[in-house]
């Protein structure tokens, strides 16, 4: 988590915006599912502003201890931990215990704290790398209100996750819908 914190307060000082409200900024972060360090996104969200729950966050899915801030008007910036520094920070016991499967909490406090250590205080150079992405395109679909009721099971779905089966309105459970997300750079959901 500290590594994200570091990384979206990185991206933001680059790309010149303070902490976002309503919808000011985007952040992209590159973790997958299943990632082993998710929480990376958890720093990234505290100290960009940029939640799930305000559609400003999302997850790529390459599987990179990266992030790419997208402020509307402005290129975007991409920030990523050097490959260096994860080595470096690898050979930390907090990660010796994680590989074994042992959560954070119940790490040793010390060891755990020896490791947040080295993140909080490695100068920024070393820890990451910052691009600048003047070309990336980046666009959210238009927010909207309207639903439709699922003909199957009677809940409501906003149109555009519905899916048409034999004329009728379907969630994407029932229709049996299976295709793979819609890329999140070309602002499609």
């Amino acid at each position: 988590m500290p590594i994200g914190y570091r990384m979206g307060k990185t991206a933001m000082r680059v790309a010149e915006v303070e902490r976002a409200r309503d919808h000011g900024a985007f952040a992209l972060v590159e973790i997958g599912v299943g990632h082993p360090q998710t929480c990376m996104a958890d720093g990234v969200m505290a100290s960009t502003g940029c939640t799930y729950g305000k559609l400003m966050i999302e997850r790529l899915g390459y599987g990179k201890m990266a992030t790419i801030m997208v402020v509307p008007g402005k290129p975007a910036v991409r920030v990523y931990l050097r490959s260096e520094f994860q080595d470096e920070l690898a050979t930390q016991e907090f990660f010796s215990y994680r590989k074994r499967g042992v959560e954070p909490s119940e790490i040793p406090r010390e060891v755990a704290q020896r490791a947040v250590d080295v993140v909080l205080n490695a100068p920024e150079e070393r820890m990451f790398k910052v691009e600048h992405l003047p070309d990336l395109a980046f666009s959210r679909p238009k927010g909207t209100f309207a639903k439709v009721k699922c003909h199957q099971c009677g809940e409501y779905v906003f149109e555009r996750y519905a899916r048409m089966v034999g004329g009728n309105p379907l969630c994407i459970p029932c229709s049996g819908f299976t295709e793979a997300r819609s890329e999140v750079l070309k602002g499609q959901q």
